[in-house]
């Protein structure tokens, strides 16, 4: 990857794939150094993703590799419904003691409407479907710019 934003200090998500299914993804919401927030999730998603067996050698020619730039997260207030948008916002559930995010990508992959998205993303903190309807719930929204490899190995172009 060579994108002139590297320097800059920003959230930062590294997605691999193998064959088009996910096979890592690790990162920091929290703004970084780009340059070691990418080579730090690159080598977490390949070797630390806990729902995933280590990155093997012989598995690298079929690896595509994405990378995710945030946007510093927005608290929402009110009705989440109206402020969050399909295809541009990615989501951020958490209470006090668990958390989840999810890229927006993901919800286009899922062809998810916007309640189904925040479901998707208490689900992913290990809450219940509807905990964003609840008191002690705060949801934030964040956008991404999103760079993917055309296939393994190959040319990077911007998805988002």
């Amino acid at each position: 990857f060579e994108i002139k934003e590297f320097n800059e200090k920003k959230g930062v998500f590294v997605t691999l794939y193998k064959k088009d299914e996910l096979r890592g993804c690790i990162g920091y919401i929290k703004e970084i150094d780009l340059n070691k927030g990418i080579i730090d999730a690159a080598r977490s998603a390949a070797f630390s993703d806990p729902r995933f067996n280590p990155l093997q050698e012989e598995e690298l020619k079929d690896i595509r590799i994405e990378v995710s730039l945030l946007t510093n997260p927005e608290l929402l207030e009110g009705n989440y419904l109206k402020q969050i948008k399909i295809g541009r916002d990615g989501l951020i559930v958490e209470n006090n003691f668990r958390s989840g995010l999810l890229l927006p990508q993901v919800f286009v992959e899922y062809n998810t409407n916007v309640e189904e998205a925040l479901e998707m993303t208490c689900e992913k903190a290990n809450l219940s479907r509807d905990a964003w309807k609840e008191k002690d719930i705060k949801v934030y929204k964040f956008k991404c710019e999103v760079y993917s490899e055309e296939k393994p190995n190959g040319n990077v172009k911007k998805l988002m």
